[in-house]
């Protein structure tokens, strides 16, 4: 999205900048720890399930990623754990859900782009999923995901297995989204916040369309329209931007996710 600044004007959204990797880890644990208390917040958890991973800027092949069994609502940044390729916790005293090793390990091998990764079985995802079918470009939020989302057309139970994440890991490509039938959605990023993001505004392009189509009104935005759009709103910067006003009242109103 494009922004007008002029003489004397302050730009309110900047990328914050690290001295030490430490201090961008600790950051980025924090926005993730975020992205938590918003899927919370938004109604996203359904029990245990559910992840959001963030790469370890050092470690590469290191996760952080949510204790097993805490609610989203109560997740502090140092709650976070960190799982290493095999899946073993390096660092943290909780334990993981082992599909959210299986899925998002899998995703962020295949994807060396990738910083963050999110999944959660929220309402409209999961039940857009049974349809097996992209989104269309019915609005502008949609038309962020206009060629840049997939199917997972296949379910075989809850993804313990390895190799399910790599198919999954296939089947998303080079896209920011897929859709895992009858499993709900998964998004990626090249930060905490645009992959957060995402996820969200797809959940809500997922509520759109279901309303649409139960009100016999479906008119997808024309395909050259759609791709313009798309150039508008749904690049990384896009995502990463549309996060920060989501970050800045959750941390107000629940300052303790930054412990």
């Amino acid at each position: 999205m494009e922004r007008v600044v002029g003489e004397g004007v302050t730009d309110y959204l900047e990328h914050p900048t690290f001295k030490t990797i430490e201090e961008e880890r600790q950051h980025n644990k924090q926005k993730l720890a975020a992205a938590f208390r918003l899927f919370g917040r938004f109604g996203f958890s359904e029990g245990a399930a559910g992840h959001i991973t963030y790469r370890d800027p050092e470690l590469t092949d290191h996760l952080w990623v949510n204790p097993y069994g805490m609610h989203f609502s109560k997740i502090k940044a140092s709650d976070l754990v960190l799982v290493n390729s095999e899946g073993k916790v390096v660092e943290g005293k909780y334990s993981v859900h082992k599909s959210a090793f299986s899925i998002h390990s899998a995703v962020h091998e295949a994807r060396p782009d990738v910083v963050a990764s999110a999944h959660a079985h929220s309402v409209y995802g999961k039940t857009w999923s049974v349809s097996g079918r992209l989104l269309d470009p019915l609005t502008q939020d949609a038309c962020s995901f206009y060629n840049d989302h997939s199917i997972f057309d296949e379910y075989k139970g809850v993804a313990y297995d390895e190799e399910e994440g790599v198919r999954i890991g296939r089947a998303l490509g080079d896209n920011k989204a897929v859709i895992l039938r009858s499993h709900g959605l998964l998004t990626v990023g090249q930060s905490v916040d645009s992959a957060a993001f995402w996820f969200i505004t797809m959940e809500r392009s997922c509520q759109s369309q279901l309303l649409a189509e139960s009100a016999g009104i479906v008119n997808p935005i024309g395909p050259e329209d759609a791709a313009h759009t798309a150039s508008q709103v749904g690049r990384e910067i896009d995502g990463w931007e549309s996060f920060q006003p989501l970050w800045e009242r959750i941390i107000s109103e629940e300052p303790d996710l930054l412990d």
